[in-house]
């Protein structure tokens, strides 16, 4: 068989420009599948295979088939199942019900204290989950309609819970992280360490912003009533809230502060903190044979569909690295004549467009083997891309058409409130997670400090 290859050669056509004739073919290929709706797995894998045979028989196909297997040998992989049987424990728990409560009588008598109280338990909630399905979900069943009834501007209310529950893909443990620090090639544990401050950041700008706006537009998030306040006592709330946080308070630290101790790898966190969370759902009188039947169940799934995704996309970088595009594309950026920052403000946008379509899996298994070999020619360190990438990333859960969070709200609202107050809402949350990218951007320290401190 002649194959592609052999034919554009022998037309006198140069390498390189066939080289670049196939990868624009790939990703081609990857585009008019995403417009059909196919799968994201399937696409980038079907893409890769396709023209890795084209572009090489046989051995395009052991190509693809060598980086899936690569990417199955990854014992950081391990820790994602976990992670996720973790949170989906927790979830199940209800752990979080009891902390909203206490929390929210306890800023009750502050204008916008209840938005407050949905960012802060969401931030607690975030270092426990790592998947925004679950706080999205969980935040807003508790939360929305105590918003609503209290007389929040349901576009606040909707912003409110779809960007604090999106901090729960930031904030570690996080399956994104480690995702992202083992297709980058970084060290999962100082990925977890660059991420805590600017999710901390973000989540301190977003209750900043709802304290501000609440405190010049009072209708947008008045104070509970003092009948309302007269429920709960002072005393029961602040104890309330003290041992509704301390389950929560011992897990994360069991789990991060393990890793910070060098105690224990991600992968060994993991599983201390999915054994944990079953812990407190027994504690919590939550525990029942159907519980774990449909904590398992769920985790499958969801793992299914990262792994998928991941193989897909392994195929995919296979081939694309296999016909030198990350040279071709490499010496392209660079031929413009733009820079560094400006190769990297390409990348954010890159991002952010993408965000609007595709989930963050899909964005990362496609720009990251593209920009990462360019981010290097510049000299930009690793860590510091992927943790800024990590913050970017925010955005695709809450940008439409298609962010996740904003679905997963709409699901929850009474049929009177539209989705276009959910679009409404999240635009001054988006435009907080620029905001502080832009920040992290002027002062990296932001990101390297607590690695700096804790990893030798």
């Amino acid at each position: 068989m002649s194959y592609l290859i052999e034919l554009v050669s022998s037309s006198g056509i140069l390498p390189m420009q066939m080289a670049a004739i196939m990868i624009a073919a790939l990703f081609g290929l990857m585009v008019i599948g995403l417009v059909l709706g196919q799968e994201l797995a399937f696409v980038l894998g079907g893409a890769g295979v396709i023209i890795g045979f084209l572009a090489w028989g046989d051995s395009g196909l052991t190509i693809a088939m060598t980086k899936v297997y690569d990417q199955m040998q990854s014992y950081s992989m391990v820790a994602i199942p976990m992670f996720v049987l973790m949170a989906n424990f927790l979830t199940h728990s209800k752990v979080a019900d009891g902390l909203f409560l206490s929390i929210r009588y306890l800023l009750g008598p502050v204008k916008g204290g209840l938005g407050l109280a949905v960012i802060l338990v969401s931030t607690v909630f975030a270092a426990t989950t790592g998947i925004v399905g679950a706080s999205v979900v969980t935040m807003g069943m508790l939360s929305i309609p105590v918003l609503l009834k209290c007389g929040y501007k349901p576009s606040l209310a909707c912003g409110m819970v779809c960007a604090g529950g999106s901090l729960g893909i930031l904030i570690p443990p996080s399956i994104m992280l480690v995702s992202m620090g083992s297709y980058a090639e970084v060290s999962v544990g100082k990925i977890f360490f660059a991420a805590i401050l600017p999710g901390l950041l973000l989540s301190l700008c977003y209750c900043i912003y709802v304290f501000v706006l609440c405190q010049l537009r009072p209708e947008y998030g008045p104070a509970m009533s003092a009948d309302e306040l007269a429920a709960m006592p002072l005393k029961e709330r602040v104890t309330g809230s003290l041992v509704n946080l301390i389950p929560p308070l011992i897990l994360i630290v069991g789990v991060l502060g393990s890793i910070f101790g060098g105690i224990a790898t991600p992968t060994e966190a993991a599983g201390v903190g999915a054994l944990f969370s079953l812990i407190l759902a027994i504690c919590y009188k939550q525990f029942s044979l159907q519980m774990l039947y449909d904590s398992i169940i769920d985790t499958a799934k969801t793992c299914a569909m990262v792994f998928m995704i991941l193989f897909g996309a392994s195929a995919f970088t296979g081939i694309f690295m296999s016909l030198d595009g990350d040279q071709i594309i490499a010496n392209l950026v660079m031929g413009m004549g733009i820079g560094k920052w400006g190769a990297f403000a390409i990348m954010m946008l890159i991002v952010f467009f993408m965000g609007m379509f595709i989930d963050w899996l899909g964005i990362v298994m496609i720009v990251f083997p593209i920009f990462l070999p360019i981010m290097d020619l510049y000299g930009f360190d690793r860590l510091w891309i992927v943790a800024v990438t990590a913050v970017m990333l925010q955005t695709c859960f809450m940008t439409p058409p298609f962010g996740f969070a904003l679905f997963y709200v709409k699901g929850i609202l009474p049929d009177d409130v539209k989705i276009s107050e959910v679009y409404k809402g999240v635009i001054p949350f988006i435009a907080i997670v620029i905001a502080v990218v832009v920040l992290i951007t002027v002062f990296p320290g932001i990101i390297h400090w607590l690695p700096n401190m804790v990893v030798s």
